[in-house]
């Protein structure tokens, strides 16, 4: 042991543990402490009882050498923060070439895991601008999960760990695919393993999670059809990316599940996103046959204003506009548009100049009557629109 701190051993000034402690914080090394962080040991003034630390962000501190003992942990020569400071410019080539050892380094110093936010923590200000970290962040996490080295959780939040022995990201795939117990769980791991099909060297190995999807899409379609459609768009997208796969229920289709729940589309398009949705709509014709627009007109009547949009788009698209037109101007005399299709041809008046009549604001001012009789006080989009655009009142009068 140092003389200096034997001397304050024994006059009760420290104790034989701390001492022990205060040895492995010689000046030149480096340190960590609870609230003021990484630090470097500057000089020991042991007549003083003292011990300085260069902190980040407070240089030359002072500090009691008890409380330097009880608060302070040394850090080796291999320990990142210690590696950055000695040689920031080798750092940064690492990162550059070899992203998946800097991750390593980060969680081995941090004990053996970390969050994204911990790493890019002790990487953005010297290392990485934030710009710089984003863009890196992203390529390096697809690594660390192709390095099958590393458990990297889908949550950000969650800690990123070193395993004992490597896994394959797509086993990892599969196992989480298989885990997954309800079938929003089981399209979120789906649509994953799309994601990364390249991974997938075997693609036979998949050939369960198709029999999988699709038997959960049989399952849920009498209770939950929107389910049954998110199932067949992950198997769909899986299919069209790994031809070696093959479907195991013959006829199970969008088509086909188009063709059965026709009379309930306007209740289960809402629930779908907005992508997926478009995807129906633009099955329409294909499942249907000539009763499409029939159908398209019946869910331009009676859906949200999103669907409105989009099947407004699709008809005009397939020609059909002047349908389009017609089933409009009678909506719009029979003042029965809903509030939707009238926000929508609202919205889109320069392209329907034709529409934008006296008799549009009398359908305004119905729908407006039905919607305050309606147990929601919250001002609806129409009304906003109406209120907020002092062109459209003078264009229709």
């Amino acid at each position: 042991m140092d003389v200096e701190l034997q001397k304050l051993v024994e006059s009760g000034k420290l104790t034989s543990k701390a001492a022990e402690q205060v040895e492995k914080l010689r000046p030149g090394t480096f340190c960590l402490h609870k609230s003021w962080g990484f630090g470097r040991v500057a000089e020991w003034n042991l007549l003083l009882n003292q011990i300085v630390i260069d902190f980040t962000g407070k240089k030359s501190h002072a500090m009691q050498v008890q409380y330097a003992a009880e608060n302070l942990t040394s850090l080796s020569p291999e320990h990142f923060l210690a590696r950055k400071a000695s040689d920031l410019p080798s750092i940064k080539k690492l990162a550059a070439e070899e992203p998946v050892a800097i991750v390593r380094s980060i969680i081995d110093s941090l004990g053996g895991r970390a969050s994204a936010a911990q790493i890019g923590e002790w990487l953005v200000g010297d290392v990485f601008t934030e710009a710089e970290w984003k863009r890196w962040w992203e390529s390096t996490k697809k690594l660390l999960k192709a390095s099958g080295a590393f458990s990297v959780p889908a949550k950000k939040t969650d800690s990123i760990q070193l395993r004992a022995e490597g896994v394959s990201h797509a086993d990892e795939l599969i196992a989480a695919f298989n885990k997954a117990c309800q079938p929003k769980e089981q399209i979120t791991a789906a649509e994953q393993i799309t994601k990364f099909h390249q991974q997938f060297k075997q693609p036979e190995k998949l050939q369960p999670v198709i029999a999988t999807i699709e038997n959960m899409a049989v399952r849920n379609q009498k209770l939950h059809p929107e389910l049954a459609f998110e199932l067949i768009f992950a198997r769909d997208d899986l299919l069209e990316r790994l031809p070696q796969l093959h479907t195991t229920h013959i006829g199970l289709s969008l088509s086909k599940l188009i063709l059965d729940e026709e009379k309930r589309l306007a209740s289960i398009l809402p629930k779908l996103s907005a992508a997926k949705e478009k995807k129906v709509l633009q099955a329409l014709p294909f499942a249907l046959g000539d009763r499409w627009m029939e159908c398209a007109l019946k869910l331009l009547q009676g859906s949200h204003g999103r669907v409105v949009a989009q099947i407004a788009r699709i008809l005009s698209e397939a020609g059909q506009r002047d349908e389009l037109r017609l089933i409009l101007e009678r909506s719009i005399h029979e003042q029965s548009a809903t509030s939707e299709m009238l926000t929508w041809l609202c919205g889109e008046r320069e392209k329907w100049s034709e529409l934008i009549t006296p008799e549009l604001f009398g359908a305004v001012l119905a729908a407006l009557e039905r919607e305050r009789h309606a147990a929601s006080s919250r001002a609806s989009k129409l009304h906003r629109a109406f209120v907020e655009d002092r062109q459209l009142l003078g264009q229709m009068c």
